[in-house]
C-alpha cells in the first residue's frame, strides 16, 4: 500500500508535537542525573547536568560556573527524614564530570534513618517537561531507578520493599525508554523523515529494521562501557542525521540529487576547515568524514530506482549514531552489573514502543485523512516537511557544532 496523497497529518500532529520546539538551547531533551547513596541517616548525592542544560540558569547563554551552579541547586535538592530536614554536613562541591557534563556532590546528615525522603526540585521551574533520571543504591547493594518529574518531585524510600522502590525495575525502564523518544524532538524529527521518504510500507519496513539494528547495537556498546561517545559529538551528529534524511526527500523530490550532494558537502568541508583554524568543537576527521559520506550518500540514493535496501544500509548507520544519543540518559549512572541486562532489554523495549507507537500513529493518521478527502498532493507535503527538517536539522548541527544558541 502506498503512502501517496499526503502527510498532512504528519504536518499537523509533527508541528503540533515539535513545530514549537525549537528551542533557544540546542539541547532539546531537557534532564538531568541524581546518584543517592543511602547509609541509614547519612545520604551521598551527586548531581549531574549537561553544560548545555546548566545553560539555562544564565541570562548570556554561557554555562554558570560552578559556584552559581551550586548556588543553584542547594536549595532545591535534599532530604529529609521523620526527624525533619537534613542537614548538609559540608559545603557541596563540584567534582570530576565526563566530557559536557558539570557535576555536584552533596552530603547530608538526617536526624533519622526512618521514613526518609529524597527531594530534587531543580530545573522543573525552569521546563516544566524536565526530567531527572534518579538511581539510589544501599550499602547493601541494592539498586532502584526511579524518573522524577514536574509531578512527582520525591523518592519516599519507606516504600522500599527489599530494597526496590515500588514501580522501579524492568517497567521503569521501559518507561524511560519510551519517554526518551516522546521527549526527544530530534527523535521525533528523524521518525517523520523516515515516514517522509517511505512511498510504500515494506520500504517503512526496511528503513525502521536497519534504525532499530543500528540503535540497538550501539545502545548496548554504550551503556556497558565498551564505547564512550562525547556527547557534545554526538547531539551533534544526531541533528546532522535530521538534516540528511530532510536533503534526501528533497533530492528524491526534484531529482537533482548532485546539487544537493555538491552542497551538502561544501558545508561539511567548509566546516572541517574551519576546525584546522581552532574555530569549532567537532573533530576535523569527523567532519570531513561526514563530508565524503553525505555527499556520496546523496550522490547514490539519487540514482537508484529502489532504494528500500539502500537505505536499509543506510538508516542502519544513523542508527548507530541515534544509539548513542539514546544512552545519553544512561551514560552518567554507576550501573551494577546485575541490573546492566533488565536495564538495557527494558530501556531498549521502551524505544521500540515509543519509535512504533509514533510511526503507526502518523500512518494512521495519514490513511484516515486519505479515507476523509483531507488530503494533499505528495509533492507539496513532502517538499515543506522536508525543508523544515533541513532547516532546524542544520540549526541544531551548527548550534552544536559552535556551541552556541
Amino acid at each position: 500500500m502506498k503512502l501517496d496523497r499526503l502527510i498532512l497529518a504528519l504536518v499537523a500532529l509533527l508541528a503540533a508535537l515539535v513545530g514549537g520546539a525549537l528551542p533557544a538551547s540546542a539541547h532539546t531533551r531537557s534532564e538531568s542525573h541524581s546518584n543517592w547513596l543511602v547509609d541509614g541517616s547519612a545520604i551521598h548525592l551527586t548531581f549531574s547536568v549537561a553544560d548545555l542544560e546548566a545553560r539555562r540558569l544564565t541570562t548570556d547563554g554561557r554555562p554558570p560556573n560552578n559556584p552559581q551552579l551550586i548556588a543553584y541547586l542547594k536549595p532545591r535538592v535534599g532530604a529529609t527524614s521523620k526527624g525533619g530536614a537534613c542537614k548538609l554536613d559540608i559545603a557541596p562541591r563540584a567534582v570530576a564530570a565526563t566530557s559536557g557534563y558539570r557535576r555536584v556532590e552533596f552530603l547530608y546528615s538526617c536526624p533519622s534513618p526512618d521514613e526518609i525522603k529524597l527531594r530534587d526540585n531543580a530545573f522543573f521551574e525552569l521546563v516544566p517537561t524536565h526530567v531527572n533520571m534518579a538511581q539510589i543504591q544501599t550499602p547493601k547493594g541494592d539498586f532502584v531507578e526511579d524518573v522524577l518529574s514536574a509531578d512527582n518531585q520525591t523518592i519516599d524510600m519507606t516504600e522500599a520493599a527489599g530494597g526496590e522502590i515500588e514501580g522501579a525495575g524492568f517497567l521503569t525502564f521501559v518507561r524511560m525508554g519510551i519517554m526518551h523518544i516522546f521527549t526527544g524532538v530530534d527523535h521525533m524529527s528523524f521518525l517523520l523523515g523516515l515516514v517522509l521518504i517511505s512511498r510504500r510500507f515494506k520500504d517503512l519496513a526496511f528503513v525502521i529494521t536497519g534504525f532499530t539494528l543500528g540503535h540497538s547495537l550501539t545502545l548496548g556498546l554504550a551503556v556497558t562501557g565498551i564505547i564512550r561517545p562525547h556527547a557534545e559529538f554526538i547531539d551533534a551528529l544526531v541533528a546532522l542525521t535530521i538534516a540528511l534524511i530532510g536533503i534526501e526527500n528533497l533530492a528524491v523530490q526534484v531529482r537533482r540529487p548532485g546539487t544537493l550532494a555538491l552542497w551538502t558537502g561544501g558545508v561539511l568541508f567548509a566546516m572541517a576547515a574551519l576546525k584546522l583554524m581552532g574555530i569549532g568543537l567537532l573533530p576535523f576527521a569527523l567532519l570531513f568524514g561526514a563530508g565524503l559520506f553525505a555527499a556520496n550518500y546523496l550522490m547514490v540514493s539519487g540514482h537508484v530506482q529502489n532504494a528500500g535496501r539502500l537505505r536499509l544500509v543506510v538508516t542502519l548507520i544513523f542508527g548507530l549514531i541515534h544509539g548513542f544519543g539514546f544512552a545519553a540518559d544512561l551514560l552518567n549512572e554507576a550501573i551494577p552489573p546485575a541490573k546492566l541486562a533488565e536495564l538495557l532489554v527494558g530501556f531498549n523495549l521502551g524505544v521500540e514502543v515509543g519509535q512504533l507507537t509514533v510511526v503507526s500513529v502518523l500512518t494512521g493518521a495519514v490513511i484516515l485523512l486519505r479515507k476523509v478527502h483531507w488530503t494533499l498532493p505528495r509533492p507539496i507535503v513532502v517538499d515543506v516537511c522536508a525543508s523544515w527538517l533541513v532547516l532546524i536539522g542544520m540549526y541544531w548541527f551548527i548550534s552544536r557544532s559552535f556551541n552556541f544558541a
